[in-house]
C-alpha cells in the first residue's frame, strides 16, 4: 500500500492520506471576507483527492493584514463566509484547516502583482487602498527601504493573543478541524522569534526563551480555546537562512516547548524574514526543505509536514516512506494541477480511478477502457 496514500492519526484528528494542500493566499478578499474565487478555488483544490486542505493565512485582526485582499476572521460576516468553505471542503472528502496569522511589519503591502510594496498614496490613487500602521517585535524595518515599524508595547502583545485565541473560537465555529498559526516568512511570530528582527530587552525579546515565548502563550491558550479534539499546527522557518538568524539547533529546542505546548504536527519551511532574495543559505532545489523535517521529526519526536519543491507522486511518495515526514504539502504544484493528489496516487499504484468523484472518475474509466481497446486493435 502507498505510504503517502495510507491514512494518518495525529492527535485527535485522523486524515484518509497525508497529500496537504498548502495554505496560498490568493488576495482576493474583500475587507476580510472570502469571496466567489475562494470557493471556486478551495472546491477545486478539495475535489483533487487531497487528505487536507489548508485555508491561506487568515488575518486575525485588521491590523495584521499583509494587503487588502487578504481573508480575515475577527467578524461574523468573515466568520459565516469561511463556514461555508468548510462545509464545501467537508463535503469534498477532504480535512479542513485554516491558517491563522499576523503580517506584523510586512503588513500594509501591495498585493504581489501589484508589485509587492509598501502601500502608498499612488495604491489610494489608484486602487483606493489606504496605508495603515505597521507594528513589530522592534522598530526594525524589512530592509532599508521598507518604513519602520513602530515596536508593540505589552498591553498591544496581549491584545494580538486575544486576537489569535478568538480568531481560533471563530474557526471551530465556522467548521473547520484544525488551525494552523503562521510562524514562518517573516510575519508577526517568525518576527518576534528571529534575533534579526527582534531586538526587545523585556520578557518578549533577548534569548531564545524570551522571543519565542509570545508565539508558545498563543499556542498555549489556542489549545486550551480549542480543546483537545482539534488539531493545532503551526508553520516554522526552521531556519533564516541568513547571518545571525535564526538556525535548525534553535529550532529544535523551539520545537520541544511547542510539543509541550499542544502542537500536534510541525509545517517545516524556510526563509523570509528578510526578503527570499536574501536568503542567500537555502540552496533552492526539488525538496529541499525536506531535511528540516526529517531533523524535527527524528530529534522531537513530533509530526512533520515537508514542503517546498515536492513535485510528484513518487517523489512524495519517498518522502513518507522513508521517515522524512508526515504529511507533504503542495502549493504551487496543486495550482497548476488541482488533481495532483489522483495523479500523485496513479503514478504511485497505477491506474485507478475509484478514489475520484464519481461524477469525474466515471468518466474517466470509460475514456481509459475506450483508449486501452483503441490501443488494443479493437
Amino acid at each position: 500500500m502507498s505510504a503517502l496514500f495510507s491514512p494518518l492519526s495525529i492527535g485527535a484528528l485522523t486524515l484518509p492520506n497525508r497529500v496537504m494542500i498548502s495554505p496560498m493566499c490568493q488576495y482576493s478578499g474583500k475587507g476580510g471576507v472570502a469571496q466567489p474565487w475562494h470557493m471556486a478555488q478551495y472546491g477545486r483544490l478539495a475535489m483533487g483527492g487531497a487528505g487536507l486542505v489548508m485555508v491561506e493565512m487568515t488575518s486575525v485582526s485588521a491590523q495584521g493584514l499583509s494587503t487588502h485582499g487578504d481573508l480575515g476572521l475577527w467578524t461574523d460576516e468573515q466568520e459565516e463566509a469561511l463556514a461555508r468553505i468548510a462545509d464545501l471542503i467537508r463535503s469534498l472528502g477532504a480535512v479542513p484547516g485554516i491558517q491563522l496569522g499576523h503580517a506584523g511589519r510586512k503588513a500594509s503591502s501591495q498585493r504581489p502583482w501589484h508589485g509587492g510594496k509598501p502601500l502608498s498614496e499612488i495604491d489610494l490613487t489608484e486602487r483606493g487602498e489606504t496605508p495603515w500602521r505597521i507594528v513589530a517585535p522592534s522598530a526594525v524595518p524589512i530592509t532599508p527601504a521598507h518604513p519602520v515599524p513602530a515596536a508593540l508595547s505589552l498591553e498591544e502583545i496581549e491584545t494580538i493573543k486575544a486576537d489569535f485565541v478568538q480568531s481560533s473560537a471563530r474557526a471551530m465555529r465556522a467548521g473547520f478541524d484544525l488551525v494552523e498559526l503562521h510562524g514562518a516568512h517573516g510575519y508577526l511570530l517568525n518576527q518576534f522569534v528571529s534575533p534579526l528582527s527582534n531586538l526587545r530587552d523585556d520578557a518578549y525579546g533577548g534569548d531564545l526563551a524570551g522571543r519565542t515565548r509570545l508565539p508558545l502563550e498563543i499556542c498555549r491558550a489556542v489549545r486550551d480555546r480549542i480543546g483537545p479534539e482539534k488539531g493545532l499546527f503551526i508553520r516554522l522557518s526552521v531556519s533564516d537562512g541568513v547571518d545571525g538568524g535564526q538556525e535548525l539547533e534553535q529550532t529544535i529546542e523551539f520545537a520541544r516547548a511547542l510539543k509541550t505546548a499542544g502542537v500536534d504536527a510541525l509545517d517545516c519551511s524556510s526563509g523570509g524574514i528578510v526578503g527570499a532574495a536574501n536568503a542567500t543559505r537555502l540552496v533552492r532545489g526539488p525538496g529541499y526543505q525536506v531535511p528540516f523535517a526529517r531533523a524535527l521529526r527524528e530529534t522531537v519526536g513530533i509530526p512533520t509536514i515537508a514542503v517546498g519543491l515536492i513535485l510528484d507522486g513518487p517523489q512524495a511518495e519517498a518522502v513518507v516512506q522513508d521517515g522524512s515526514a508526515d504529511i507533504v504539502a503542495i502549493a504551487r504544484a496543486a495550482l497548476d494541477d488541482p488533481n495532483w493528489p489522483h495523479h500523485a496516487r496513479e503514478a504511485i499504484s497505477g491506474r485507478d480511478y475509484s478514489d475520484w468523484p464519481p461524477q469525474a472518475g466515471w468518466w474517466l474509466q470509460n475514456r481509459a477502457a475506450l483508449l486501452d481497446r483503441l490501443a488494443a486493435g479493437e
